[in-house]
Order: C-alpha cells, then sequence, then structure tokens
C-alpha cells in the first residue's frame, strides 16, 4: 500500500514582508543565511521542495546521516522558519514554510542595493 499524502502546509495566505529598516534586514537575511549555512539544511529545504505533500519518514532515508542527526537539523530549519512540522500520529511530517523561502529569495536579490530596493 503506497503511503497517504499528508496536506500540512496549506498555501499561506499573507506573503511575509521585506524588512524595510537596515537593521531588520541584516537580521533577517543573518538569520536564514544561518539557517541555511550547512549543506544537509540546504539539502533538507530542496527535499521538502521537490515534494507536493509534506515528508515525514523519508528524509532519513535519503541523507547518511543518522536521525538524531537529521532532527537537529529539522529543527534549526524549523527554528527559523524555513519549514513546518506538524505531528501526524507518531510522527512528525515535514514541508516548506513557501512564504520564508520567498523571503530569502527576495532579500539575497536585494542584499547589494539595501532593504529599501524596488523590484525583484
Amino acid at each position: 500500500m503506497e503511503p497517504r499524502p499528508v496536506l500540512c502546509c496549506p498555501e499561506p495566505s499573507v506573503p511575509a514582508p521585506v524588512p524595510q529598516a537596515d537593521a531588520a534586514f541584516d537580521a533577517a537575511l543573518a538569520r536564514y543565511a544561518k539557517a541555511l549555512g550547512h549543506p544537509v539544511r540546504v539539502a533538507i529545504v530542496r527535499l521538502l521542495l521537490r515534494r507536493e505533500s509534506c515528508v515525514c519518514g523519508e528524509i532519513v532515508g535519503e541523507l547518511p546521516l543518522a536521525q538524531s542527526t537529521v532532527s537537529q537539523h529539522l529543527k534549526q530549519l524549523k527554528e527559523a522558519g524555513l519549514i513546518r512540522g506538524e505531528i501526524d500520529g507518531p510522527r512528525v511530517c515535514y514541508c516548506v514554510e513557501k512564504a520564508a523561502v520567498a523571503l530569502v529569495q527576495t532579500l539575497v536579490a536585494r542584499l547589494q542595493e539595501g532593504p529599501g530596493a524596488q523590484g525583484g
């Protein structure tokens, strides 16, 4: 029997605003950069972005790491707001917080111009 898709992450109704003050812009970008500052966490986000539903147990199977190590990386991504974890029975299912990923893309794109830059 094929596992049923778990839909834990509906699309956010409001996209995250781009910080306009220099300090807020810098802090937001630094927080996301720190969360993405390890290749395993980048791989986890990429894995979750490729899925249409939440990923429960497959993350550990996709990475050559122990469950406890993967759990620590998931915790850091969740604390930064880049992923969401929902309890589904005895397991936690994860998916990307798409608004946060879009904000990261915007922050990086506007890095050279600064927080008040117009355009995309």
